[in-house]
C-alpha cells in the first residue's frame, strides 16, 4: 500500500472511531430517568420552604366533562433541581441564561460509593478523578461530570439522606452527607474543560461545609450543577447522554429540573 493510501485508511478508522464514540442509537438504546418526584415527601433544604400542591378542581363540571387541575409552590433549591451559577457567584449565569448546550452532553461518572460507606461526610479527592482516568483516559473535554455517592439508596428519608429531620438552623447544624472537595473543584477548573457537575446528594458541599467553596469555585466558571440526581446507580462510568432541562425561570438561582440519560445498549 502507497503512503496515501495508507494516510486515506488511517483517515478512514479514526472517522469510523469518532463516529463510533459521538453518535447515539437514540432508537434502540433505553431512557434512565434521574429525576425524584415532586410531592409531600421531597426532601428540602432544613430552612427552605418545601413542595406544596392545592386543588383548584376535580370532577365533573357544569358542562359535563371531567376536568382536574392544581396550583402547586416549591422553593427553587429543592428535590432534583439545577443550581445556576449566579446562586453563588455574581454577575454569572441565571436559569434562563444557560445554553441547552451546556445542558446536554456525554456523562463521566465517578464512583465514590464505597468510600462514602466508610464516611457518609466524605468529600471526592482529586486522586478520584485521577483514578478514574487512569482506568478509562482523560476525561472528554465537555463532559457533565456526575459523582456517585450511593445516597439516593436513602431517598425519602431525611434522616438517612440528609442526615438530620430537624428543620431550621438547629437542621443545618446537623446535615451530613458526602460532597465535593474544594481543592478538587479547583483541580477541575483549572485542567479540565467540562459543562456541568452533578451529584445524588442535596447539595455539590459536603453537609458540613459553612462557605460553600465548591460551589463559589465552579460557579465563577459559569459551570452549573445538578443536586439530587435520581438513579445514579444504572449509568455507566461513561457514555450515558445527559438530557438536564430545568423549568425555566426568569432570573432564577435554581430551578426544578428533570434530568434523563440515554444509553445506547
Amino acid at each position: 500500500m502507497n503512503r496515501n493510501l495508507l494516510l486515506i485508511s488511517l483517515f478512514s478508522l479514526l472517522t469510523t472511531m469518532c463516529t463510533k464514540v459521538e453518535s447515539n442509537d437514540w432508537e434502540n438504546g433505553r431512557w434512565i430517568d434521574l429525576t425524584y418526584d415532586y410531592s409531600e415527601e421531597t426532601l428540602y433544604w432544613p430552612t427552605s420552604s418545601t413542595f406544596e400542591m392545592d386543588t383548584v378542581f376535580v370532577g365533573i363540571t357544569d358542562g359535563g366533562f371531567y376536568y382536574e387541575s392544581f396550583s402547586f409552590s416549591s422553593a427553587e433549591h429543592g428535590g432534583t433541581h439545577l443550581d445556576a451559577p449566579i446562586h453563588f457567584y455574581p454577575e454569572r449565569s441565571t436559569v434562563e441564561e444557560l445554553e441547552i448546550d451546556q445542558l446536554t452532553g456525554r456523562a463521566v461518572v465517578i464512583d465514590g460509593s464505597d468510600k462514602v460507606s466508610q464516611n457518609r461526610d466524605y468529600q471526592f479527592e482529586v486522586d478520584d478523578l485521577l483514578n478514574w482516568e487512569a482506568e478509562h483516559g482523560p476525561i472528554p473535554d465537555e463532559s457533565i461530570l456526575l459523582f456517585y455517592t450511593g445516597m439516593g439508596q436513602y431517598w425519602p428519608d431525611a434522616e438517612a439522606y440528609l442526615g438530620t429531620e430537624l428543620k431550621g438552623e438547629e437542621g443545618v447544624a446537623n446535615l451530613s452527607f458526602p460532597g465535593i472537595h474544594p481543592d478538587t473543584a479547583t483541580w477541575i477548573v483549572e485542567n479540565r474543560n467540562i459543562k456541568a457537575v452533578g451529584l445524588d446528594t442535596p447539595s455539590l458541599d459536603y453537609g458540613q461545609s459553612v462557605l460553600f467553596e465548591t460551589h463559589q469555585i465552579l460557579f465563577e466558571q459559569n459551570i452549573p450543577g445538578f443536586e439530587n440526581v435520581a438513579n445514579m446507580k444504572q449509568l455507566p462510568p461513561f457514555g450515558a447522554y445527559i438530557i438536564a432541562l430545568p423549568m425555566k425561570i426568569k432570573n432564577g438561582s435554581g430551578a426544578p429540573l428533570r434530568i434523563v440519560a440515554h444509553i445506547s445498549d
